[in-house]
């Protein structure tokens, strides 16, 4: 059983810095291949960050230059660094595991995080 837990989000003013953390528990020995997801009020749920089992980045253009996604294998926990952050930033932020090895088999699938807010004030 995979559990993904979520923290760093917060109140910011514009212009500010947060940290996401997503911390992956269960028979996980590595995590591969995870992304970042946030939904703003009304909005779609939207991917803006990915990072692949060779260690890869993609971004959308709407945050690439300003987030940076990383990975700690040792701690099974992916951050996402959030810079210079803009009113429209504000939503409930996701991470979602697509797949983790548990030292002898690959698993792929979705294992959605709780979700944390994160609110940017102008």
């Amino acid at each position: 059983q995979v559990q993904l837990v979520e923290s760093g989000g917060g109140l910011v003013q514009a212009g500010g810095s947060l940290r996401l953390s997503c911390v992956a528990s269960g028979s996980i020995f590595s995590i591969l291949s995870m992304g970042w997801y946030r939904q703003g009020a009304g909005k779609e749920r939207e991917l803006i960050a990915r990072i692949t089992s060779g260690g890869a980045t993609d971004y959308a253009d709407s945050v690439k230059g300003r987030f940076t996604i990383s990975r700690d294998n040792a701690k099974n926990t992916v951050y996402l660094q959030m810079n210079s952050l803009k009113p429209e930033d504000t939503a409930v932020y996701y991470c979602k595991l697509d797949s983790y090895s548990d030292g002898d088999v690959v698993w792929s699938g979705d294992w959605w995080g709780q979700g944390t807010q994160v609110t940017v004030s102008s």
